[in-house]
């Protein structure tokens, strides 16, 4: 059975291969090279580490606006090094497990992300993306039309501060990795093991950050490393958000969600320019992704490269993309995600929509 693209114009919709098919053809893309991979950590952590001490100096040589700007290159790579956790958490970064795992965990302790509990939640979000009664877990909270219609007002302002972008691009990412990875939100009952990794990482970090202070003083160790962290979370929130939050995304309810729908049509393709690439580790192929997230990502380009019908599949570019942030309702009926003032005009052409009930996500 085959699929079909959905129509953009001017662009050719080729005939795209079955789920079953995807699995198959994908497969050979999956074995990760050891050498790469060592190679990947080496220059990603590297540099890294070499600017935050260039960081550190130039604040200490009193010139604080070098110290900021170098918080630019450094939270790029530090992005980078959470995509190679992410691969790490997905198995496809080294051959054995317990390289990925280990490899996984200690970067967990550089991003304030614990492993082990992050590899959890990532893998719901995997299985339930686009699934409109499974919505939760590592997800963007989203409401239906019907569902935002139906909430008090109080409700309806709580959710547009939550989508506000100044609160998802700005304080989001500081609650997020700073205060909310503390503890295993949403894993709470979930048995020992994510509260171990939680706490292991949180012990950890507090060990180094300790020590660092201990070394330059608290107020040099915030002034470099918090503006890296918070630069660095923003960008990850927000190609989290445009990997799934753009206008023609996929959600369905159970009887029409498929797993092959949703990473096809329910994950863009951001295609940025070749140096975010690189710093984003190729995670805005991220339709290929889903449809094989044991690819590493360093093998991601081939696949596009390859498999040309993917490349304009949900394809968004880095201009289209600041659209999406003032997409925040999913409208059923025409299977798009709208804006707050196109919801609004809906109702206004049908009051009656505003008394009926939704489940919420």
């Amino acid at each position: 059975m085959e699929a079909h693209l959905p129509h953009q114009p001017g662009v050719a919709c080729p005939p795209v291969p079955s789920a079953r098919s995807w699995a198959q053809i994908l497969g050979r893309y999956r074995k990760p090279s050891h050498a790469r991979s060592i190679i990947e950590i080496a220059i990603t952590f590297g540099p890294l580490s070499g600017l935050w001490v260039l960081a550190w100096t130039a604040l200490y040589l009193g010139h604080c606006w070098l110290c900021l700007l170098l918080a630019i290159p450094a939270a790029g790579f530090l992005v980078r090094l959470f995509m190679i956790q992410h691969d790490c958490g997905h198995g496809s970064f080294f051959y054995n497990r317990s390289a990925n795992d280990w490899v996984g965990r200690v970067i967990g302790v550089l991003t304030l992300t614990p492993y082990d509990y992050w590899r959890r939640t990532h893998a719901m979000h995997h299985a339930t993306s686009g699934h409109l009664e499974r919505r939760g877990l590592g997800d963007v909270d989203t409401l239906t039309v019907r569902e935002y219609m139906a909430l008090s007002f109080w409700r309806r302002v709580r959710y547009r501060v939550y989508r506000h972008p100044s609160v998802m691009f700005g304080i989001g990412p500081a609650y997020l990795f700073i205060l909310k990875h503390r503890l295993p939100i949403g894993l709470l009952r979930a048995g020992w093991q994510p509260w171990l990794s939680t706490m292991a990482t949180n012990f950890a970090i507090a060990v180094i950050a300790a020590g660092l202070i201990r070394l330059i003083g608290i107020g040099p160790f915030l002034l470099v490393h918090l503006p890296i962290m918070l630069l660095a979370g923003a960008v990850g929130v927000w190609l989290f958000y445009v990997q799934h939050q753009f206008e023609t995304t996929f959600w369905a309810h159970d009887g029409e969600w498929t797993f092959q729908k949703a990473a096809l049509h329910g994950s863009s393709h951001y295609d940025l320019p070749g140096i975010l690439r690189w710093f984003t580790a190729n995670i805005g192929m991220h339709h290929v992704h889903h449809l094989a997230s044991g690819i590493p990502y360093y093998r991601l380009p081939r696949v596009l490269r390859e498999h040309p019908e993917l490349r304009d599949v949900s394809r968004l570019t880095l201009l289209h993309s600041l659209r999406c942030v003032r997409l925040v309702l999913w409208d059923e009926s025409r299977q798009r995600l709208i804006s707050f003032r196109e919801a609004s005009s809906i109702r206004n052409t049908n009051p009656s929509s505003s008394s009926r009930s939704g489940r919420m996500g």
